[in-house]
């Protein structure tokens, strides 16, 4: 069979780095990251939380290619911002958001520890 052994998708190889910087030489405030090991799960939901960002222009992402596990994402912001600071603002938020996310499904669990299921 052709087909990658299945843990090449998610383990990042020794001596690569998880997220690569490339600045656009074409466009002020312009950047494109490597994101390793990443799919459109990550990409999506990154766009997303970029698109929410007021200093965020533009941001975009791909997949190169179905074999390649790595997504691209691409991010224009105003002059007050720059795309390593977006990108690192939405890295934050969304630790946030998970955060507050894992604390409101344990609350409700603990709630309904003993009490029947129907």
């Amino acid at each position: 069979m052709n087909a990658p052994d299945r843990y090449e998708r998610f383990v990042v190889p020794e001596g690569t780095k998880k997220v690569s910087y490339e600045r656009d030489t074409k466009i002020v405030n312009a950047a494109s990251l490597t994101v390793e090991r990443e799919d459109h799960t990550i990409g999506n939901i990154l766009r997303m939380q970029l698109h929410r960002d007021p200093n965020v222009l533009f941001a975009g992402y791909k997949l190169p290619h179905p074999l390649q596990y790595k997504i691209i994402v691409r991010i224009h912001t105003t002059s007050q911002s720059s795309p390593t600071q977006a990108y690192t603002q939405v890295v934050d938020d969304l630790d946030k958001e998970l955060l507050h996310l894992k604390k409101a499904f344990e609350d409700e669990k603990n709630r309904l520890e003993g009490k029947p299921f129907y």
